[in-house]
């Protein structure tokens, strides 16, 4: 096992890989941007480093920084949490010259799953379906054309390299697909520096599923089950859960077996996720790998029991994975709310600033991974992520009720958060049901999503 892992992130992940590395006894080396220097959680760290000022660009993201410190660290390895550095296959690339541990897949990998292009066309390879598109990168409008005309409008242009929902555009007719092409171009250029885009035929109201995979050095894959993650606001998730209620036991076992099929595929090793559509005709297809420890991995943690942070570390320092896959059980139901410091009734503005009042919810079934606090300030060069709030209960309708009951007793003062939607939607008739999809948000709650248009029957 590793000795010292420096931590490259921030935030509520930052914590979270502390607690874990604590668990099995590894020091942590926490490094931070002049804008988080008195966080909470560098208290928790055996060590800290300042690596920079508040900008992303030169501190979470500059990679010299992040190695200069790993390096008068001491540390044998490096956690490099979701977001930023850590789906760089550059990033992994010196960590390895470096020998220095990178916790997470061979950068090779990194590479091959990271373009959205070549991961399709492995999936396919892997007998996994995927959605009907381009055969590769689309090089001008022209060519844009004439592949949605094949497959028929409405076409989702993406970028290559993208994620997060930038670099996406949906096209409906022609004049839209010209606009949405240029558009999706330049902003995966700015967002990604690469404006390589692709075509798909766009699913309409899908589901969006996703299935936790873990795969050591030694060829062992098991799944976890899936995430129904389809509350989201402009692909960017608000809700998910564990399980989805709207996959049958025959249904869920396809997919999920579909997950290791991709997975092996890749030769993957670490912890990922496997992204699929579901169409309401029951068909699924393949989108993308998150070659990472996702946001919402605690739902799997509290249907499986497994700590999905320490399997990371174990398996980067080269141990087997300690189960197979019929020894994992999963147990009752998860809900997952990301709440944001952002303003719901104003498209989701962000509301940076300073948390006048910060009290918990708690009581039976509930989690809370949080790095903030009264008084905390929450600084305008990240995401406006102040946590994430969990249940977990026997079934789902006493989960909704939980986290019904979580989010009133939730109070944070200052800001504004997405806790008055996220109320309402788990009150709402069709999310009760079960009867949701990725155009939820957008379908019933339009410009004001705080407040319900129809079904709330709470």
């Amino acid at each position: 096992m590793f000795r010292r892992v420096l931590i490259a992130n921030r935030g509520e992940i930052a914590q979270r890989i502390i607690r874990a590395c604590r668990e099995l006894s590894i020091e942590t080396v926490a490094v931070y941007s002049t804008a988080d220097e008195g966080a909470i959680y560098l208290r928790q760290a055996d060590e800290t480093i300042c690596i920079g000022p508040g900008p992303s660009a030169k501190s979470y993201l500059s990679i010299p920084a992040i190695i200069a410190a790993a390096e008068v660290a001491d540390a044998d390895a490096i956690h490099p949490g979701y977001g930023f550095l850590s789906e760089n296959e550059h990033f992994a690339e010196v960590c390895r010259a470096c020998k220095i541990h990178f916790i997470g897949p061979e950068p090779e990998t990194i590479a091959k799953l990271g373009d959205k292009v070549a991961a399709r066309e492995l999936a396919h390879a892997a007998g996994v379906p995927i959605v009907p598109g381009s055969d590769g990168p689309v090089e001008d409008e022209q060519e844009a054309m004439a592949v949605a005309q094949q497959i028929g409008f409405p076409v989702m242009i993406k970028a290559a390299a993208g994620g997060g929902g930038r670099g996406m555009r949906i096209a409906r007719n022609e004049p839209s697909l010209v606009t949405g092409y240029h558009a999706a171009k330049s902003e995966a250029q700015a967002a990604f520096g690469d404006g390589t885009v692709y075509l798909e035929k766009f699913v309409e109201n899908p589901r969006h599923i996703e299935v936790q995979i873990l795969a050591d050095k030694y060829g062992n894959i098991v799944h976890l089950g899936e995430r129904d993650c389809s509350i989201q606001r402009r692909h960017q998730k608000l809700v998910e859960e564990s399980p989805s209620p709207s996959l049958t036991p025959e249904l869920r076992a396809r997919i999920c077996e579909s997950a290791v099929k991709v997975a092996r595929q890749a030769n993957y090793t670490n912890a990922g996720t496997v992204e699929f559509l579901l169409a309401r005709d029951g068909s699924y297809y393949f989108i993308e790998v998150n070659a990472r420890i996702q946001v919402e991995h605690p739902v799997t943690e509290l249907v499986t029991g497994i700590d999905l942070i320490q399997q990371q570390l174990r398996i980067a320092a080269g141990e087997k994975l300690g189960f197979t896959q019929s020894q994992i059980e999963f147990r009752g139901h998860a809900i997952e709310c990301r709440i944001n410091a952002e303003d719901p009734e104003k498209d989701f503005q962000p509301s940076p600033g300073k948390i006048e009042l910060f009290v918990p919810p708690g009581g039976p079934g509930v989690r809370l991974d949080s790095h903030c606090y009264s008084g905390y300030r929450i600084p305008p060069n990240y995401d406006s992520m102040i946590g994430k709030l969990l249940v977990h209960r026997p079934r789902r309708d006493l989960a909704i009720k939980t986290m019904l009951r979580a989010l009133d007793e939730f109070v944070i003062e200052g800001v504004k958060t997405t806790i008055p939607l996220q109320r309402s939607v788990l009150s709402h008739s069709d999310f009760r049901a079960g009867d949701h999809d990725t155009g939820f948000v957008e379908r019933y709650y339009g410009h004001h999503p705080a407040i319900p248009t129809s079904g709330d029957s709470r």
